[in-house]
Parts: structure tokens; C-alpha cells; sequence
């Protein structure tokens, strides 16, 4: 099981650096450099809620499921 972050294909079709995000929805840069990058292991609701107003999109443009070719 894979989930993928597509927060930085958001991002560059919105023409929007991440420093500006971060400031917009109040978080640190670092912090959402972590979320771009895939390397948390969860992040709150109200976050995703602030990312999905700032870029004006859904909660599944953001984040994907893609199921592992293992399987």
C-alpha cells in the first residue's frame, strides 16, 4: 500500500512556492516540507482543510492511493 503526495504538482499548477503555503496556512516550512515529501506518518484534518482552501482544491487532489504491484 502506497499513499502519495501530490503537493507539489499542486503547487506548481497553482504557481505557488511552498514558503508561501506554509505562511498562508500557518505552518513551518520545514513542517511542510516533511508533508511534501511524503515522510510523515499523519497529519490533522484542519491542516488538510487549510491546504485544500489555500489551493483551492479537494482533499483527494492532494493525497492518492496507489496499491503496491505485489500484491
Amino acid at each position: 500500500m502506497s499513499i502519495i503526495v501530490n503537493l507539489d504538482l499542486l503547487l506548481a499548477k497553482r504557481k505557488m512556492k511552498g514558503k508561501a503555503l506554509a505562511k498562508k496556512i500557518g505552518i513551518t516550512e520545514q513542517n511542510l516540507s516533511l508533508l511534501r515529501s511524503g515522510k510523515v506518518k499523519g497529519f490533522r484534518f484542519t491542516t488538510l482543510e487549510k491546504i485544500c482552501e489555500a489551493l483551492e482544491c479537494q482533499p483527494g487532489d492532494i493525497i492518492e492511493y496507489v496499491a503496491d504491484s505485489n500484491n
